[in-house]
């Protein structure tokens, strides 16, 4: 390992969990700007202003990263750092590196805790939480005051949600303004990759389950 890349695993192992935590931070003080309008406004110009604080010093860690690993910024370095530019981009999503935490936790030991297969799922559980929860603040926030709406309390943001992401999609609510049809084309696309994730991960599992146990017919 050259110098370079020992000094990003350091920043990673020094500063992976307190951004989570902050990331955390950064969601609760989201959800309450939301939905608790009642607040004074002192209130939410402090909750603003800790958003704010909070997503700058994501901004840092990004470009320390890249500084770190000795890469120029562009299209190659975007397309092999997808997941931290995304969460850059869209700082509501920040907790889904919880994955890099549970990386830098198993440096230090061989083998990893879950099997493939069970940290597929629960990468996809945390996932769908965080991305449902998430999608249903900014839809709400979107939503709840627009002409015709049908999205008028967080409930039924989060039964939304729930339809979208599990491409059930009923249509008895449904975003009514621009930027709540293109949450809800985000929470579509999520919600296919996340059940096509679990399907092929769980379809895997059971076939090597068969084939253990020689239940397969023979030539597979």
């Amino acid at each position: 390992m050259d110098d370079d890349d020992s000094r990003l695993a350091r920043w990673e192992n020094r500063s992976e969990i307190p951004l989570f935590l902050l990331s955390l931070l950064f969601l609760g003080a989201y959800a309450a700007h939301v939905l608790a309008p009642g607040w004074p406004q002192a209130a939410h110009t402090a909750l603003i202003a800790s958003i704010d604080a909070i997503w700058t010093c994501f901004a840092v860690d990004y470009l320390v990263r890249l500084r770190l690993g000795g890469h120029r910024f562009g299209p190659r370095y975007v397309a092999h750092h997808l997941l931290d530019t995304v969460v850059l981009i869209l700082p509501l999503l920040r907790p889904l590196r919880a994955v890099h935490i549970y990386q830098v936790m198993q440096r230090r030991h061989e083998q990893p805790r879950l099997s493939l297969y069970g940290r597929v799922i629960a990468y996809a559980g945390i996932t769908a939480v965080l991305i449902g929860f998430s999608g249903a603040l900014a839809v709400y926030q979107q939503e709840r005051y627009a002409p015709g709406a049908t999205i008028r309390t967080f409930g039924d943001a989060v039964w939304w949600t729930c339809e979208t992401l599990t491409t059930v999609g009923y249509g008895d609510v449904t975003p009514v303004t621009s930027w709540g049809r293109v949450i809800a084309t985000f929470l579509m696309l999520m919600g296919l990759a996340l059940l096509g994730a679990v399907t092929g991960s769980f379809s895997s599992w059971l076939y090597q389950a068969f084939a253990r146990e020689g239940e397969l017919p023979p030539g597979r």
